[in-house]
């Protein structure tokens, strides 16, 4: 017994010492593979950090020669954007000196000059129209007075005309015989009555008195600037009642013709042997017609357009004559050296604004306004098919159930003119979508019996 136990022991160590020894290897087993799983991570985290080094340089320096690029193109574009700035900045200096020495020259002309004199001063640059207003606002805020003269002698109502023979009289007014009736068309109200008779008692001034007066004003004599204003007012009336029906009250066009005559007055010279009223003339015409281009018509064409205007209207009538019927853009553009389209710009600005209360027909009893057709509004025929197809829907839609009516009106926006989505519709009712589906489609049925639909296929046309 004792030698079983014994032995029994022993195989018992032997069983401990051989599991030891076996778990021992494992563990030893376990950490060389931890050992070598740590190698291949390391050798693993080396080659990433290699390929995200690499990667990263490759990304760097993708993104410096990107950099480089748009540097470049940015440099390019800012070089150009400066360019232009320097050349805009370059022009508006010259225009600006030009405008100065143009003031100057003017200065030399005792503030007068012409609209042919300003274009051929600024020859060398192009002048677009706001450029034009703002040397015109320009010169007027100095004190510089520009006229608009016209080589075309036959134009006398559209153009302001000084003609300047060799005994220097001129287009001149016989003043001791000018006519102080009131001219045709113009209604007789008591303040031009009034006028007329007020000026007619005013004494004239012969040649002698002219210089006199133009003597005492040199040295300041305020009674004789007047008194040389007043006996020249029946020449403005004269002058006046060429431009009666040009969109100006008689009143107003005298008024602006003495405004004419009052600068005539300051800017007279005896010196040149001219008498004031060849002098005067040119000065109450200008202010006359420019008054006319600045208040006459609803919109307002500006000042230096005018000339550009009338030598359009001269270049349209030759070519009326010549040709024997109106001449096409194209062929005006050739006789005045420029663009179509600038001739066709000219054509829309000079066109005048007509009244839709002018009178139509000889008994005058109709207006414009009452064959011009409004766009917005359908035409009666229409309107009335539209209110009769109305009914017949009504009175169609009537015979179907007060559901399928509903819902027909929602789908086909009938009431408020929205048409609602089979979701929305049922919704509205608390269905599905796809049992309004299904009523549609049996109200639509319903819609096209013959007993229904003959009713509104007339209205199909």
């Amino acid at each position: 017994m004792a030698t079983e136990k014994k032995q029994a022991t022993k195989t018992a160590e032997t069983k401990e010492e051989t599991m030891k020894k076996s778990t021992v290897e494992k563990a030893a087993e376990g950490t060389t593979s931890v050992d070598s799983g740590k190698k291949t991570t390391k050798k693993t985290t080396k080659t990433t950090t290699k390929t995200t080094k690499k990667a990263e340089t490759k990304t760097k320096k993708a993104a410096a020669d990107g950099e480089k690029k748009t540097v470049k193109k940015t440099s390019k574009s800012k070089t150009k954007g400066a360019g232009e700035d320097k050349k805009d900045e370059n022009h508006e200096v010259k225009f600006i000196e030009k405008l100065n020495a143009l003031k100057e020259l003017a200065h030399t002309k005792k503030n007068v000059l012409e609209y042919q004199e300003i274009n051929n001063f600024f020859g060398d640059m192009e002048l677009d129209e706001e450029k034009m207003e703002k040397i015109i606002e320009y010169l007027e805020n100095n004190g510089i007075d520009v006229f608009q003269i016209s080589d075309d002698k036959d134009d006398v109502d559209d153009d302001i005309i000084l003609g300047m023979e060799a005994g220097g009289e001129g287009d001149e007014e016989d003043i001791e015989n000018i006519d102080l009736s009131v001219p045709d068309g113009v209604s007789i109200e008591d303040p031009v009555r009034m006028y007329l008779k007020e000026i007619g008692k005013v004494p004239l001034l012969s040649a002698d008195e002219e210089v006199e007066l133009a003597k005492r004003m040199e040295e300041g004599d305020a009674e004789a600037k007047k008194k040389l204003a007043e006996a020249n007012l029946r020449l403005v009336v004269s002058i006046a009642k060429r431009y009666v029906g040009r969109g100006m009250l008689f009143l107003d066009l005298i008024q602006e013709g003495n405004l004419g005559l009052i600068k005539a007055v300051e800017k007279f010279d005896y010196k040149k042997g001219y008498k004031f009223s060849t002098y005067a003339t040119w000065w109450i015409r200008q202010a006359i017609t420019r008054a006319i281009a600045d208040q006459a018509r609803t919109i307002r064409i500006p000042v230096h357009m005018v000339e550009t205007i009338n030598k359009f209207v001269r270049v349209q009538r030759q070519l009326l004559q010549e040709l024997g019927r109106e001449p096409y853009p194209e062929e005006i553009a050739e006789h005045m050296n420029m663009p179509v389209d600038r001739v066709r710009e000219i054509q829309k600005i000079s066109l005048e604004p007509v009244s839709l209360e002018t009178p139509i027909g000889e008994e005058e009893d109709s207006h414009l306004g009452d064959f011009i057709q409004d766009e917005n509004v359908p035409v009666p025929a229409e309107a009335a098919a539209f209110t009769l197809l109305r009914e017949q829907l009504e009175e169609v839609l009537g015979t179907l159930t007060e559901r399928e009516q509903k819902v027909l009106k929602l789908r086909f926006g009938l009431e408020d003119g929205r048409s609602r989505t089979l979701e929305e519709v049922g919704r509205e009712f608390e269905v599905t979508r796809e049992r309004i589906r299904q009523i549609e489609a049996k109200a639509l049925r319903k819609l096209r019996h013959p007993s229904r639909s003959r009713k509104l296929k007339d209205y199909l046309d």
